[in-house]
């Protein structure tokens, strides 16, 4: 089939690049979000799926808006036959939606219904799931309600971050995607209707929303720190500046320490929350690079009884 591919971030590339070295399809144009400034510079720099496409000699569309004329009449000029869609960051109209004959696909990583929305990988995390995955499914006007063509299942481990999770879903649906353009174009492929119990919201996690408090449990405070690295990155206040949490670990048989207590070994360094004390494995001060816990409460020499959170 003649495909138009739509993403924008890294986690995007793994099905990219499985669809341009199909030799069923072939990825006339890829649609991704406009540059953006990154680094310290904070210099305009091309997404990471329109690098890729531009090294392959792709073409690549950037619009300021998916419902803009001058995007829509090049997509048609194109004339996809179906438009797989991973990450793409942006509502797409029912204009974008009508062109191509197979319609746009989406690959999800969740197991819909559950999580719909922007974080399904963290809000997994958050909420303890065993077991997670990625869909394939259908994209209409609905949030992530379409039928499914398929899925992939993933087992979540012990210490997964999202990145972690992310990053191995990733490239099981970078197949999921491909078998899917390969079953819609041989015709024996049909998305079956999500089911209506089991329906769950992922929206955006912020940077407020990572702030932890010491009041939750450890098992708590360990899912948050887990499911915001790498980004936005769980956070807490030490001495009115913020502290970024990279790893924490259950410390079950510690529960002497009040909520945010900060207590220090010659080898670690622990803080108290609702439930049992976690040890702080890596943390990363603000305007420094990580650090072991231990490094860190070396260097800021912590008092008897100092706290975390402000």
């Amino acid at each position: 089939m003649r495909l138009v591919f739509a993403g924008t971030p890294e986690v995007a590339l793994p099905a990219l690049d499985a669809l341009i070295a199909s030799d069923r399809h072939t990825v006339a144009a890829v649609v991704t979000r406009p540059d953006a400034p990154a680094g310290r510079g904070r210099r305009l720099e091309a997404s990471p799926v329109a690098q890729r496409a531009e090294e392959a000699g792709i073409e690549v569309l950037k619009p300021a808006r998916p419902r803009d004329a001058d995007f829509l009449a090049r997509l048609r000029e194109i004339a996809p036959d179906c438009c797989p869609v991973v990450a793409y960051g942006a509502l797409l109209p029912r204009a974008a939606l009508d062109i191509p004959a197979h319609g746009w696909v989406n690959l999800h990583f969740s197991l819909l219904p559950a999580w719909r929305g922007a974080a399904p990988v963290q809000h997994a995390l958050l909420a303890g799931d065993e077991v997670t995955g990625a869909s394939a499914f259908q994209i209409e006007e609905g949030l992530d309600s379409g039928p499914v063509f398929g899925v992939v299942t993933e087992a979540v481990r012990p210490t997964d971050t999202s990145g972690d999770l992310l990053t191995r879903l990733a490239l099981a649906g970078a197949g999921l995607l491909t078998a899917t353009m390969d079953g819609i174009e041989d015709g024996a492929l049909k998305a079956v209707p999500q089911p209506a119990d089991g329906v769950s919201l992922a929206p955006k996690i912020g940077v407020e929303d990572a702030r932890v408090d010491w009041s939750a449990p450890a098992l708590r405070v360990d899912r948050l720190v887990r499911a915001c690295t790498p980004a936005p990155g769980a956070w807490t206040v030490f001495r009115g500046e913020r502290v970024k949490l990279v790893s924490v670990a259950a410390v079950p048989d510690r529960a002497d320490l009040a909520p945010g207590e900060l207590a220090v070994t010659k080898k670690a360094v622990y803080a108290g929350t609702g439930s049992h004390a976690v040890e702080l494995a890596w943390v990363r001060p603000q305007g420094k690079k990580p650090m072991s816990g231990a490094d860190w409460a070396r260097g800021a020499r912590i008092a008897a009884g100092e706290r975390l959170g402000g």
